[in-house]
Parts: structure tokens; sequence; C-alpha cells
């Protein structure tokens, strides 16, 4: 069981983790929040029928990784067709399509990082260090969205945009700024491999 997640009995998942392991999830969860953060609304409404109407942004994020994580629906820079009437066309599509879905897509992204954290951090508090995390099938999908993401973060600071770039970062040297983050991304892709695996059972 170390490092890959096994299906359990009864459906969900287990995998062992130590302390290290622990922390280094956990800490990427948090920035991921941060990164998310609270949605364009600030704080949730006392009144839910507000939130479920609130309209989100119509513009994509600038930093480069919320726009991976947040994509434009109908393309982006970079999928100009040409036709300045068409890509006027889509953008507006993409404007509207975000308004109306930015806000539910952030509240799932920090849904899936806060079951990830409190998992771990329930872990934790049982005082045996390194242990044996076992998650249902419920937590199992909230862990593979907060796990996907985490790559895609990743693998945008990294600029992996395909295979190929994804194969080089095996050969980077260990004197390489980038390696501990390389480590990490494929670390993390092992974890979401496995997952998927007993989600598939």
């Amino acid at each position: 069981m170390p490092g890959q997640f096994e299906a359990i009995p009864g459906g969900g998942a287990a995998v062992a983790l130590d302390e290290v392991e622990i922390s280094i999830i956990r800490s990427l969860a948090v920035q991921l929040l941060e990164l998310i953060g609270p949605g364009p609304g600030g704080e949730p409404s006392d009144d839910p029928l507000a939130e479920l109407f609130a309209e989100g942004p119509s513009e994509p994020p600038a930093d480069p990784v919320m726009q991976r994580l947040l994509p434009d629906a109908y393309g982006g820079p970079g999928s100009e067709t040409g036709d300045v009437g068409r890509d006027e066309e889509l953008r507006a599509y993409s404007a509207e399509f975000r308004r109306f879905t930015e806000n539910d897509l952030r509240a799932k992204k920090r849904d899936d990082a806060l079951v990830v954290i409190r998992s771990l951090d329930a872990m934790a508090s049982s005082g045996e260090g390194g242990a044996v995390l076992k998650l249902s099938v419920e937590e199992s999908r909230h862990w593979l969205g907060a796990l996907n993401d985490l790559r895609l973060a990743i693998g945008t600071r990294l600029e992996v945009t395909d295979e190929e770039d994804a194969d080089l970062l095996y050969r980077l040297p260990d004197s390489d700024p980038r390696k501990p983050m390389v480590m990490a991304y494929l670390w993390l892709g092992g974890l979401q491999e496995t997952l998927v695996g007993t989600l598939l059972d």
C-alpha cells in the first residue's frame, strides 16, 4: 500500500502516508485554497438564494494557474480563428458561461481541498504520525478532484503542456531548483492514477 491507493472492502480507498507525505499534501492543499480564494463574493451570504443567483466574473483570471483551473469554455488566448466576428462571438459566449459557472466551480474546488485537509488533520490528531488513510467513496471523489487540481497547478508552474514536457521532467538533474516540485508532481500523479483505479473497481 505505500505510495499508492488501494480499494478497501465496502468501497472507498486507503493509502499509507508518513508524516512528511501528510505535511506535503496538506501544505499543497492549503496553498490551493489560498489560490482559489473565497470567490468573487467574499464570505458566504446568509441568504442562500442570493448565493444561488450570484453572478461570477466574466473575464478569465490573470494567473496562468487559475486560467488552467478555470479555463474558458470556448477557447482562450491563442485559439483565435482568424475571423474577427467569430472570435468576438466566442469571447462573448465564454464570458457568459464564466459568469454563471465560475462561482460554483471555485466552490467545488474549495470543497475538494477542504476534504483533503480535514481528512489529513483527523489522521494527524490520532497521534499515530504516519498511518493508513481510509477514505469513503465520496471522500475519494473529493480527493481525486483535489489531486487533479494540484497536478494542474504544479504542471502549469513547471510549464508542462504535453507528454513530451512531462518526459523531460524525469531527466532533470538533482541540482535543478525545479526538482522538488517535479518530484511532487510525479508523486501526486501516481496517487491520482491509483485512486482512479479504486473508483473503477
